[in-house]
């Protein structure tokens, strides 16, 4: 069994249903850099992975001076009214509480702008459980894995000499693959954006996955004995 010692989770989709806030600046920076309305079912595809990645999926943009101007937009618009709509989900401050309680560490690798990341772990009362926060570069360069790596550093050594005693906690094939890359377990969540069956490819292999915080919990102690 697994003797974790740091649980990195993901933000957007495991920690926080971030939909509002995030759909509300996506429809803003759609209208205000003149682009073609989305349905909504495809809306729901920007919460998580990059921005600019987001639109250039959706739009079939590739000029990266372009694309970082949308993303301007749309980080103006996020920041300034719409970052705090956002609800933690049941039971996540219970988990987070018991795992630190065992002894574990507990941080954040998220797509979301590291600074924006900081003030709403601060503002929603996750900050008294997370050793650290790391989160995307303004320019994008950081992929899922580089940000994982942050957290690792949280072990001790460059590299960490043993990245067993860490798992990542994700609820996308982002996460996943970020983990995977990173040389991580990775557990998946049911609850957030991306996965909904244990029986998806990207899960395959996985730590585990839980369908509420509650089991997350569970999940991660009883892999700890």
């Amino acid at each position: 069994m697994a003797e974790y010692e740091l649980v990195i989770f993901d933000l957007d989709g495991t920690l926080l249903d971030t939909t509002e806030g995030v759909l509300n600046a996506v429809r803003y920076a759609i209208e205000a850099c003149g682009l073609a309305p989305l349905p909504e079912e495809r809306l729901t595809s920007f919460i998580g992975p990059p921005i600019q990645e987001s639109f250039r999926s959706a739009y079939g943009i590739e000029d990266t001076d372009r694309l970082q101007e949308i993303a301007g937009v749309f980080r103006d618009r996020y920041k300034e009214r719409e970052l705090y709509k956002a609800v933690p989900y049941p039971e996540i401050f219970d988990t987070c509480g018991r795992l630190k309680d065992a002894g574990i560490m507990l941080a954040v690798a998220t797509y979301k702008r590291e600074d924006y990341a900081k003030d709403i772990m601060r503002h929603f009362g996750f900050e008294r459980y997370m050793t650290a926060v790391y989160g995307a570069d303004h320019e994008n360069r950081l992929k899922k894995a580089d940000i994982i790596q942050k957290c690792l550093g949280l072990l001790g050594g460059t590299p960490p000499s043993d990245l067993s005693g860490a798992v990542m906690v994700g609820d996308t094939v982002n996460d996943s693959l970020g983990a995977r890359q990173a040389g991580v377990d990775f557990i998946g969540v049911l609850y957030g954006f991306g996965f909904r069956d244990r029986s998806e490819e990207a899960l395959r292999g996985c730590a585990g996955c839980a369908a509420t915080a509650k089991e997350l919990g569970d999940l991660i102690l009883r892999l700890r004995r």
